[in-house]
């Protein structure tokens, strides 16, 4: 088990349209172990995982009349990388490929519209950065309940799933 000041990273997940998994919820689920794969790469000690719950909840901003959106948060500990700008930017680079995979087209959507995955990096440790693809922790994280329902659950109780 990792040691308990390990830095958490936290990954919040949304969807509101379909992708070739299925229905948002669908997509959420198959998008799981992809994800899980994809941070068993950045850790050479026993993964800890908590996920929330799905949770499907109204559009907040955006276009008026977009679907309901289904969200869920990861929380991770056990990454061998130490929080960094360099880190931080290959683990976006790395959320935003398995955005595609599910059919998401960055240079096509409005803000705040509907998408068939959302993957957003909510913060990773202490690390505080300001960069033009990445803010963290995430500007908008407090002002969100959609998200900060999902990470609540996740930390309660923290570490009972463990991946290895």
């Amino acid at each position: 088990m990792p040691p308990i000041d390990d830095p958490f990273v936290a990954v919040a997940l949304g969807a509101n349209q379909p992708s070739a998994a299925g229905s948002p919820r669908e997509t959420l689920v198959a998008v799981r172990p992809l994800l899980e794969d994809l941070l068993r790469v950045w850790s050479d000690q026993e993964l800890v995982c908590r996920w929330s719950s799905l949770h499907d909840t109204v559009p907040v901003g955006g276009p008026p009349d977009q679907p309901a959106y289904c969200n869920a948060v990861l929380l991770v500990a056990g990454l061998k990388a130490l929080p960094s700008e360099a880190a931080a930017l290959q683990l976006l680079d790395a959320l935003q490929g398995l955005e595609q995979q599910f059919g998401r087209d960055r240079s096509r959507e409005q803000r705040w519209g509907p998408r068939s995955l959302d993957l957003d990096l909510l913060f990773w440790g202490e690390l505080r950065l300001e960069h033009p693809r990445l803010l963290l922790p995430h500007p908008r994280l407090h002002l969100r309940t959609f998200v900060l329902a999902p990470l609540l659950e996740t930390m309660q109780g923290f570490g009972s799933t463990v991946i290895t």
